[in-house]
């Protein structure tokens, strides 16, 4: 119901975590502060959600959301999940990245010798300092990986949105933020939500969320093509 309100440029139907009618599939959180954004994301992952709808944090938790950068972005939330959710004290250092063991990880671009593709997801489930390998399991296949290419590989504990496009994931997490504005727009919003099959949370404000309905831009292509037809 949400994602067709959505879609038509409506605002959905928003219900509190703490509304006494009992379990719903769709919450919403008002937060306007980014730290505070954080930290609810942090307990809705290792507490909230595991408790109330017995996911797995780990597999069938993802988050979304529309920038890289910020306290919001994708750099960040990774960094403080990690921490939250992964306290295995192996690792692989690298430049401006630190893999674990046990890491919820994403491959970044089609490797066909490999056989992995942008956008897989799976989990570091071996590491070999030694002979400076690490393994990660794809849907029950492990791809081994030199510690030079560790550039193949981030941390998916959350994505961008763009990235989700064509998954799917028991339960979704989405800040959308003002500091978002630039990426605000109805047609990212409507992906988000609907790539969440059971639970779907979004923490933010309602001017955020108004801000992004009302940017339906990105559907107007100036491409010339009806033109370009008629010269044929």
């Amino acid at each position: 119901m949400n994602a067709h309100r959505i879609r038509n440029g409506e605002l959905p139907v928003l219900k509190s975590m703490d509304d006494s009618e009992g379990p719903s599939e769709f919450y919403f959180l008002e937060q306007g502060d980014p730290n505070k954004v954080v930290s609810a994301i942090v307990e809705l992952c290792t507490e909230i959600i595991p408790e109330a709808f017995s996911f797995d944090p780990m597999r069938d938790v993802q988050v979304l959301t529309p920038m890289h950068k910020g306290l919001v972005g994708t750099t960040h939330l990774n960094q403080v999940l990690q921490n939250a959710l992964n306290p295995n004290p192996v690792m692989v250092e690298t430049t401006g990245t630190t893999f674990k063991l046990g890491d919820k990880v994403m491959h970044l671009k089609n490797n066909y010798q490999k056989d992995v593709f942008n956008g897989d997801i799976g989990t570091i489930n071996a590491v070999d300092i030694k002979e400076q390998l690490f393994s990660v399991d794809y849907y029950g296949r492990t791809v081994n990986y030199d510690f030079t290419e560790t550039d193949e590989v981030s941390l998916a504990y959350a994505i961008s949105v763009h990235k989700s496009q064509g998954s799917e994931y028991p339960a979704v997490i989405v800040p959308i933020m003002v500091q978002h504005y630039v990426l605000l727009q109805r047609n990212l919003l409507y992906t988000a939500i609907t790539r969440g099959k059971n639970l779907v949370i979004i923490i933010g404000t309602k001017k955020a969320l108004t801000i992004a309905l009302k940017n339906d831009m990105p559907k107007k292509r100036l491409s010339g093509l009806a033109y370009r037809l008629m010269q044929n």
